[in-house]
């Protein structure tokens, strides 16, 4: 690829759902604005959501999800962020990644801008490891590699369809935890990338996060949540639960053999500020 030209930006569609002005995408502007957005308005569809300049973007509000589905609208969450699935739906593209209007730029510990969308990138065109866990934590990033005693047969890897990114600053804390600790902050940087292993599941969240479509697309539903549902939260991890047991089973079915396994990686790189 020549220098100079965005990974992937004909392949990967930005999909964010919000209920109000997108002005943390200027924060985000050297990262993001070579790539297509789709933003998903949760709420009121008469209310204007304004969106910076320069940023190439579609946008939909409830009016367009009940045109388009007509009877099927009601699957897709309303007042809930849930709704960003509506975007993965109308993607053309083979890769995800979705990200909170809440979310800002994080920095490493030299206060250089951290692109949190090309690490989950680089993180779905490189191999997961699910089968035996490797010491120096992911492989394939430079500077790193396989460690004395890891299985040779093992070391192609396995198609990565989910990179699941962490935050700084606010942890990801249930209703619990959080009245019991309601000053903790996540200040700790950790750069490394880590394969969820085969037979484990996670609580995964929809905030920043990146998938292959082709691989794992169908899987990606968030859970229904929001306007006269009975709980919330739980949308997220539901569509990750369903997306790790996807990649435990591998697609198996009776016949022919089954493709090969896919899987996930995790990684921190972003900032989550308190309001």
């Amino acid at each position: 690829m020549p220098r100079g030209i965005p990974l992937l930006k004909d392949e990967l569609d930005i999909v964010i759902p919000t209920i109000r002005n997108l002005d943390f995408l200027e924060m985000w502007r050297p990262f993001f604005e070579p790539y297509h957005l789709i933003i998903v308005q949760d709420g009121d569809p008469s209310k204007t959501i304004n969106v910076p300049d320069g940023f190439d973007y579609e946008l939909y509000n409830r009016n367009d999800i009940n045109r388009i589905l007509g009877p099927k609208a009601s699957c897709i969450s309303f007042k809930d962020s849930a709704c960003r699935c509506f975007g993965y739906m109308v993607s053309k593209k083979k890769y995800i990644f979705t990200i909170d209007d809440d979310c800002f730029v994080g920095k490493d510990p030299s206060g250089k801008p951290i692109n949190a969308l090309e690490q989950h990138i680089k993180n779905i065109l490189s191999p997961s490891t699910p089968f035996f866990f490797n010491t120096l934590y992911d492989p394939f990033r430079e500077g790193a590699d396989f460690v004395r005693g890891y299985p040779f047969s093992l070391r192609e890897g396995v198609p990565t369809a989910v990179s699941h990114g962490l935050w700084l600053n606010i942890p990801d804390y249930d209703a619990p935890t959080q009245l019991v600790k309601p000053r903790e902050r996540n200040t700790r940087y950790v750069d490394m990338v880590l394969t969820i292993p085969k037979g484990t599941l996670f609580p995964m969240c929809g905030m920043n996060l990146a998938f292959d479509r082709h691989l794992i697309g169908p899987a990606m539903y968030f859970g229904l949540m929001g306007d006269g549902q009975p709980i919330g939260r739980y949308d997220d991890m539901w569509a990750g639960w369903c997306t790790k047991v996807c990649c435990i089973l591998h697609f198996s079915h009776q016949g022919p053999p089954p493709p090969p396994p896919i899987n996930l990686k995790c990684f921190p790189n972003v900032l989550r500020p308190f309001y």
